[in-house]
């Protein structure tokens, strides 16, 4: 029988995502389908699969997994306070920071609500759980909308990232508390701080073994379950429940900054095999039938589900005013979503016998009815405005009958465009047709600075004077952080322009342009046909998308909309087959249609 139901248990974990696959069932998130099934073959269910010391065993190696990629999913760029760009009316930080206060004090008043009732008395560990935000499911979702770079998606990355980080140190003290080890919550504090930051500033071991590694040793994955079991082990001395020390070792493996090889062999060893058995394994130890035959339990069902998705409000408010009430309310509904970290917290208040079986289960199915509802609600609310459909902000300096017309053709789904002029003739005739124009009095640093020329993606200087384009492009280069400088120049000299390509600026020479395309034109009018059509023209695209690297041309889903002319691996051009293998870091120059070029750029481009 134990045979069996580790059997069933690993099938059951390859077959869901094929059948959702098949099916096409995005709206609710792989974690929940995998607890519905195990429900289903569990003592709710079928009774085929019994809890045996192997899946015992299996499940908390992927609770500790699932709490060790959470903690790598943290992103601590966004947590650091930068200089909020000049046209950009919300602070990601910050409204997060407020819409989480209003959370964590809404939790604390549902919490006293259930006491009251009599329908649960445990308010620290009702607290917790109305505070929790299922951070896996808050990244998906924002990945398959392709908004998780955009300010909204970084104001509910950033909230989810507090609903995961917040609860889990609140666990940690209620752990504590009810455990009576309250008298080393210092030294657990200490010892966690201290192998963070050691291992933070010290990383030339975790270099020399990125440098060293082969595909026999991976020395990358070796250094990470070292950290897991390392810090859980150091977390259950101290009297930590072991999911924290994963946690934290997530955490410090992340801020070694590792490659994306390594975070995707981590996360293929996690969610590919460990994860889903914890997931099924949550959903046959759910007792249904025992919970039907406890009509009191029954009532606390509907309440919970409702305080759940009450503890967000506080986000949807904070977000309706910031992202207009449509797309605010859609934010709330999606970081109501708690799954992650709840499983492990009622696993840790049934270790301290603070909880019942009975109520465990309770919390646990109203955390999938939660995790159901909300990411249908979201998709069915969230509306993509253009601002969030903004992928590159482009700074012109100048206005003239070169760029205005460029400014046009640049497609609004890929870029935002902001243009400067000095020109108070210029700025009359053109700022009717141009939204983001700016006057400036002079050319100066610190004018520019003010008006936020330095702050975008791509920068290009075509003024009139080749020397003031120069200054600008390395005023650019110096200030901002543009990963493309254009420079445009009437007669470029080449030594200049090499050197000018060495500083990583590239230069537009407008005689040779003029005179290249002229020789197309008489040469071959098909390819000046199709160097001057905007709506069916060449473009290109970095491969970021993992899935698609690999894997030959001919292979790909998408090769049949576009055709792909050349391929720069590195420094060197590929001339492409059907055949050819394309790796990631690739530079695919294809043509297409706008529509299908939008579309190759959105997946392929995507990490």
């Amino acid at each position: 029988m134990a045979q069996l139901s580790l059997f069933l248990v690993v099938l059951f974990a390859l077959i869901v995502p094929i059948m959702m696959a098949r099916l096409k069932v995005t709206a609710i998130p792989t974690a929940v389908a995998e607890i519905i099934i195990g429900i289903i073959l569990g003592a709710s269910g079928f009774n085929f699969v019994q809890p045996t010391h192997d899946l015992n065993f299996l499940s908390s190696l992927g609770v500790i997994l699932l709490l060790f990629l959470s903690g790598m999913e943290i992103d601590f760029e966004l947590l650091k306070p930068g200089k909020k760009k000049s046209d950009q009316q919300v602070d990601p930080l910050k409204t997060a920071i407020s819409a989480f206060i209003g959370v964590t004090v809404l939790s604390i008043c549902l919490a006293l609500v259930l006491k009251m009732l009599g329908l649960f008395s445990d308010v620290m560990l009702a607290t917790i759980i109305f505070m929790t935000v299922a951070l896996g499911v808050v990244i998906a979702t924002l990945k398959e909308k392709d908004i998780l770079g955009r300010p909204v998606g970084q104001t509910i990355l950033l909230t989810a990232v507090l609903g995961e980080v917040i609860p889990l140190i609140l666990l940690t003290v209620y752990a504590a508390i009810n455990g009576g080890n309250t008298r080393q919550l210092w030294l657990i504090i200490l010892l966690f701080g201290a192998a963070i930051l050691l291992l933070w500033r010290f990383k030339q071991p975790y270099l020399w073994f990125a440098k060293v590694t082969k595909s026999t040793t991976q020395l990358d994955v070796r250094l990470a379950f070292f950290l897991i079991f390392a810090l859980v082990t150091v977390a259950e001395k101290v009297g930590v429940e072991n999911i924290l020390g994963a946690f934290l070792a997530g955490i410090v493996m992340k801020l070694l900054e590792p490659s994306h090889e390594t975070a995707d062999k981590l996360t293929s060893i996690g969610y590919g095999f460990f994860i889903p058995i914890f997931f099924i394994m949550t959903g046959v130890k759910l007792n249904l039938r025992s919970l039907f035959a406890h009509p009191n339990s029954l009532i606390l069902l509907p309440v919970l589900v409702v305080f759940l998705l009450l503890a967000k409000l506080p986000v949807a408010l904070i977000f309706m005013k910031k992202f207009g009430s449509r797309n605010g309310l859609a934010g709330g509904f999606l970081t109501a979503t708690t799954i992650t970290i709840v499983l492990p917290a009622l696993e840790v208040a049934r270790k301290l016998n603070v909880i019942s079986r009975l109520q465990s289960d309770v919390f646990i199915l109203a955390a999938v009815i939660v995790c159901i509802l909300c990411p249908i609600l979201f998709n069915a609310l969230f509306k993509l405005q253009p601002e969030d459909s903004i992928k590159e902000e482009v700074v012109i300096m100048g206005t003239n009958a070169l760029t205005v017309p460029i400014m046009h053709d640049l497609h609004d789904n890929w870029y935002s465009v902001k243009m400067y002029t000095t020109s108070s003739e210029h700025y009359d005739i053109y700022k009717s047709r141009v939204p983001n124009l700016t006057l400036l009095p002079h050319l100066e640093e610190d004018d520019l600075d003010q008006a936020g020329a330095f702050s975008g993606n791509i920068f290009v200087a075509a003024l009139r004077s080749d020397e003031t384009n120069l200054r600008l492009g390395e005023q650019a280069k110096a200030k901002g952080k543009f990963k493309r400088i254009i420079i445009c120049q009437k007669r470029a000299d080449i030594a200049k322009v090499n050197e000018l390509r060495q500083n990583g600026m590239e230069v537009y020479d407008l005689s040779n342009v003029t005179s290249s395309l002229l020789r197309a034109l008489i040469e071959s009018p098909g390819v000046y046909s199709v160097l001057t059509d905007t709506k069916n023209a060449v473009y290109s695209v970095v491969v970021r998308n993992m899935k698609y690297s690999g894997r030959e041309l001919m292979d790909w889903d998408l090769a049949k909309d576009i055709t792909v002319s050349r391929i720069r691996r590195g420094q060197k051009w590929l001339v492409p087959h059907g055949h050819t293998v394309i790796e990631a870091g690739d530079e695919l120059i294809f043509s297409a249609k706008y529509e299908a070029a939008d579309r190759v750029r959105r997946i392929i481009g995507k990490k």
